[in-house]
């Protein structure tokens, strides 16, 4: 697995940069109405290396690229290396079967200039008789948005059961189509032989920052309690590993446990599932959010690792903690979050996805904004609109000790660091940078 190395050192999300996106742009995943749907459609296969062996290979590629720069050919080619990995990060031991349980998930890549690109995943047994091997339909955007995603996943899926080539007509319509602003659909006519035009319609969630969320796989797995350590450890941007075997289970958490930051964003190594020939990356001595599958647990744990937080979500227990987790956070915030995060979990409460992502997200939100929602009235502008901002006077502006102590920790954060740097740059007074 050694030759998966540098394709994938490609792939190691060290998104520093990427909460501005190129030379201090916001992000493309922030603006992208009108933007292309999607970039490529892959198809990875598995192609029998030896006995019991098989390695991920991309079978088919849709738009084929002509006519690329050298530099954009080379980039090209080092995404279209990494993504077999991410697709099949099992590991190569695989065995031809008869069923297996369609599963969704996606990872993030990130450029040289900083930029992300998300895959969109459907691993699926391609339909037919006796035995055979899982394949993976992944889609490659620019864009953030995972329940949209599904939903054209679903429809590749459905398609994939009655011929690849009723797939294409479909991806190139939705290539053609501009995508949507928040809150706005779009319509794409859809031709399938025996049931004829179908028109499917792809809805983008009102509220942008929670588009690649579902927190109810947090809420389903970990008690309120537990993903309150987690958000504690998180903040403080320390070394994060969450374990399970789904890799839907793996990626929903870990981008849950991310959108828990907003309007802060983790701008530190982060791999929602991690290919088997890149595990060594528990070694790192720098922050890091990872997911791993349980069946690599023993290897993960036999490396030399630094003080890291070890979340099994199968059982929805800590594995592995530092031990000072309970004190991260001021007692009083922490019972506020605490008793929301209950007031959705207990069972006579019935939300719609979209509901729960808004409750829990107001209820994190809330907790910074109670901390650090006066930053703006600390940020001394300068003639030419150059904003400076006043730490000390900023941190002795709250009254409670333990606010206090906690904040200190806090602006030392390179999430906090980056999102100040955003205010400073801009004079109109906005929540966030997200």
């Amino acid at each position: 697995a050694a030759e998966g190395k540098d394709e994938a050192s490609a792939a190691e999300n060290t998104p520093a940069r990427v909460a501005q996106g190129k030379g201090g742009e916001r992000s493309s995943i922030l603006s992208s109405a009108g933007q292309f749907f999607f970039e490529y459609l892959v198809v990875v296969s598995l192609k029998k290396v030896s006995e019991g062996r098989y390695e991920p290979k991309i079978s088919y590629q849709f738009p084929k690229r002509e006519n690329l720069l050298k530099g954009q050919k080379e980039e090209e080619e080092r995404l279209l290396k990494a993504i077999p990995l991410f697709c099949f990060p099992d590991g190569n031991n695989w065995a031809p079967v008869t069923e297996f349980p369609s599963e969704t998930f996606s990872f993030v890549l990130t450029n040289v200039d900083g930029s992300r690109k998300i895959g969109y995943c459907r691993r699926l047994l391609p339909s037919g008789r006796g035995v055979r091997l899982p394949e993976v339909f992944c889609i490659i955007s620019c864009l953030g948005c995972f329940g949209l995603f599904s939903k054209i996943l679903d429809e590749v899926e459905k398609r994939r059961q009655i011929s690849m080539a009723v797939i294409y007509p479909f991806m190139q319509g939705l290539r053609e189509s501009p995508f949507p602003a928040p809150g706005k659909s779009v319509t794409i006519k859809s031709f399938i032989p025996e049931s004829g035009t179908e028109l499917i319609e792809l809805t983008r969630p009102v509220d942008s920052h929670l588009e690649h969320v579902e927190f109810q796989a947090l809420l389903q797995r970990l008690s309120p309690h537990l993903i309150l350590h987690i958000f504690a450890s998180a903040v403080l941007e320390r070394r994060l590993i969450f374990l399970a075997e789904e890799l839907s289970v793996l990626s929903q958490c870990i981008h849950a446990v991310a959108a828990l930051l907003y309007p802060f964003t983790w701008a530190h190594t982060y791999i929602p599932v991690v290919p088997e020939c890149l595990l060594d990356t528990v070694c790192c001595p720098t922050p890091f959010m990872v997911g791993i599958q349980m069946r690599h647990l023993e290897q993960v744990l036999e490396q030399p690792m630094e003080e890291a937080l070890m979340v099994d979500l199968c059982q929805g227990k800590i594995i592995r903690a530092v031990g000072d987790e309970e004190e991260i956070l001021p007692a009083k915030l922490q019972n506020e979050v605490l008793t929301s995060l209950n007031r959705h979990n207990s069972n006579n409460n019935v939300h719609s996805s979209e509901q729960v992502n808004a409750l829990v997200s107001e209820a994190f939100v809330h907790f910074f904004v109670r901390l650090v929602g006066h930053y703006s009235s600390h940020i001394k502008w300068g003639r030419g609109g150059r904003g400076t901002f006043q730490e000390r006077p900023f941190c002795k502006a709250v009254a409670s000790k333990s606010c206090r102590r906690f904040l200190k920790k806090f602006v030392r954060t390179n999430m906090f660091s980056l999102f100040i740097e955003e205010a400073e740059k801009s004079r109109s007074p906005r929540e966030g940078n997200g």
